[in-house]
């Protein structure tokens, strides 16, 4: 990798709006930086059609059997981690659907290890040992350039996974081995060069986009319900049986006996309490809609309709 100009990222420059920032009082630190938080609204919504593209492939990929990597370092790792840590309860996705590889190793996501990210060897080195054809790789990289994120793109791409890199640097010579590159805007820090700031909250907000967006494509989500989500809490217990109880128009002794019945999965429950079915039949029912409740639910109102 040929040297990198540091000087002339994007997320390096100093933010003409910010050169008082030691002379603020904490009110005023606050309205300066909220001010500056706006313009990451803008940024990510600038990038719109290429998130969609984004969303669109990792849904694509994992219909086919493939699995979501996200790789970063520092705090774009972080927030990898976060994100795939997320999906799980949220989704009922296996831990190894959607997986976080950061520079560095577990240890880095609670301790900084600053060179990790310089190290192209062990970008290539996690993809070669973990990405097969299929999956997507996802690089984050506030400044595009993190020689770890862009070596793990160009070994997934050999290796024939879709590439995609979210970063806050735009600019010429950013795309490497991404087949989509999602560009955010953000702009200069309001303390220069300090990326956890706005670029992670523009790439916090897209990373929120790609898996949300890619699990309502799979049919993880009912209306706005998450409706297959992982009742491992007293949380989201309730909330399991709240949603059999409100989808399934059934009482609250109903919906708890049905959330049993159908070993705490949501959707087979509110199958089960809509259409008359017992487990089996209704988790048949949602295999022939490829995981989607809608259908089926739009179907036992047409039924209805006809009866009456």
């Amino acid at each position: 990798m040929k040297a990198i100009s540091f000087s002339k990222l994007s997320t390096e420059q100093r933010n003409p709006r910010t050169l008082d920032l030691d002379r603020l009082s904490a009110l005023e630190f606050v309205r300066r930086v909220n001010r500056e938080d706006a313009q990451v609204l803008r940024a990510v919504e600038a990038a719109a059609p290429q998130i969609a593209r984004a969303i669109e492939q990792i849904a694509q990929a994992l219909r086919r059997g493939g699995r979501l990597f996200f790789f970063g370092a520092g705090t774009s790792g972080r927030l990898g981690v976060i994100e795939a840590a997320e999906c799980p309860p949220t989704f009922g996705t296996p831990a190894s659907l959607i997986q976080a590889v950061m520079a560095g190793g577990r240890s880095a996501v609670f301790r900084s290890k600053e060179g990790a990210e310089d190290s192209e060897r062990d970008g290539r080195a996690a993809v070669n040992r973990l990405v097969r054809r299929h999956d997507v790789v996802v690089g984050i990289a506030a400044s595009g350039v993190t020689p770890f994120v862009r070596a793990a793109l160009s070994a997934a791409k050999r290796r024939g996974a879709r590439t995609v890199l979210v970063t806050c640097h735009v600019g010429p010579g950013n795309r490497g081995a991404a087949e989509t590159v999602i560009g955010l805007k953000s702009g200069p820090e309001i303390l220069t060069g300090s990326t956890r700031l706005k670029a992670g909250t523009a790439c916090k907000m897209v990373l929120n986009m790609l898996t949300t967006g890619a699990m309502v494509q799979l049919g993880k989500v009912y209306q706005n319900w998450m409706v297959d989500l992982q009742p491992k809490s007293q949380k989201l217990v309730a909330r399991g049986q709240r949603l059999i109880q409100t989808l399934g128009g059934v009482s609250a002794a109903e919906a708890q006996k049905l959330f049993k019945q159908a070993g705490r999965r949501v959707k087979i429950a509110v199958a089960m309490a809509r259409m008359g079915l017992d487990v089996a039949q209704a988790r048949q029912a949602l295999q022939n809609a490829d995981g989607f409740l809608g259908p089926l639910l739009d179907e036992t109102k047409t039924r209805a309709r006809r009866r009456r």
